[in-house]
């Protein structure tokens, strides 16, 4: 374990762990180089997060497309959940940036659960993908709480973004029901010791995943201190009105109301979580008219796991009828 805690003057920073490097030695079909930025942990004392990131793009400069994919991933995974999409869309010329979440793969993870809210996932998001990479003209692939943060970061700065793609995501307010599935989840992932998150990947396919597999989605968490992230996000999500997330989501709602730019969803048909949540999208997003919207058949929650390669051919295509 690597745990960082420094003091300035008479504060103190947030405690922080960091996974070791040897956790992520000899994972299935996860051959990437990994790569590291520093952001900010608005603490107020100087506290410095490592983010780590994928940044895979075709060896040969000629073949680049000149497109840039945001994969964004949700809960409780990491970027190995995109391993299968990214090599496809390498080789369609694309370059693909998949980060961490803070909390979640090689990133850092506070161990003090009250430092992960809505807002600071938005602002270290925000902070890696604008200010350490400077992308733009981005091309946005979100999942699960991907989606939650995405879409604000869409809503907020969309003139860094060209077009989206939403999978299996919801963006509550807090102003419904989100339903028996929601409450069920929430209490496993308070509940569940050990909170084994390969246990909970697998569940939310319809394939049978490997033990490999299996093990590497686990490998960021080699025990109980390290998931205070994943164990806290399910909290996050605004469930009544009053929720401290939902006047920011509500003003974001009524930013996706005047989108512009291409939006596709692309839900899988047997999603435990959102299914049907496309519409919603479908109908508020004026981006989304008339695109060719797509249910992937065979495919549970984690539809890169179930459905990798067919989701890059989407994502592809969508990119290329849109250009």
């Amino acid at each position: 374990m690597v745990n960082v805690r420094v003091r300035v003057g008479a504060a103190q920073t947030m405690s922080v762990v960091r996974t070791p490097e040897s956790r992520f030695e000899g994972l299935p079909d996860y051959p990437f180089a990994p790569h590291y930025t520093e952001i900010d942990a608005g603490d107020g004392v100087g506290t410095r997060l490592r983010v780590h990131y994928l940044d895979e793009r075709p060896v040969d400069p000629a073949r680049e497309s000149g497109e840039t994919i945001l994969l964004l991933h949700g809960e409780p995974s990491w970027s190995f959940l995109y391993r299968h999409v990214i090599p496809p869309l390498v080789k369609a010329g694309h370059r693909c940036v998949a980060p961490d979440l803070v909390g979640f793969g090689r990133s850092d993870k506070p161990t003090d659960r009250f430092e992960y809210t809505y807002q600071s996932h938005v602002d270290w998001l925000a902070q890696t993908v604008f200010d350490r990479l400077d992308l733009h003209d981005i091309t946005m692939v979100c999942q699960d709480w991907g989606g939650l943060l995405g879409l604000r970061l869409l809503a907020e700065h969309r003139d860094r973004f060209r077009r989206v793609i939403a999978t299996n995501t919801s963006f509550p307010t807090g102003d419904r029901d989100l339903g028996g599935s929601f409450a069920l989840w929430l209490q496993l992932s308070q509940r569940s010791n050990p909170f084994d998150i390969g246990q909970v990947i697998d569940q939310g396919t319809v394939s049978d995943l490997d033990p490999a597999v299996l093990a590497a989605y686990n490998a960021p968490f080699p025990d109980e201190s390290y998931l205070a992230g994943a164990r806290q996000f399910p909290l996050l999500v605004p469930i009544a009105p009053f929720d401290e997330a939902a006047p920011a989501n509500r003003r974001a709602w009524d930013a996706l109301g005047t989108l512009q730019i291409p939006f596709l969803c692309a839900f899988s048909d047997n999603d435990y979580g959102v299914g049907g949540g496309d519409r919603v999208f479908r109908e508020h997003v004026p981006g989304a008219a008339g695109q060719p919207h797509v249910t992937i058949a065979n495919a549970g929650h984690f539809v890169q796991e179930d459905k990798g390669a067919d989701l890059a051919v989407i994502v592809d295509e969508f990119i290329r009828s849109t250009r």
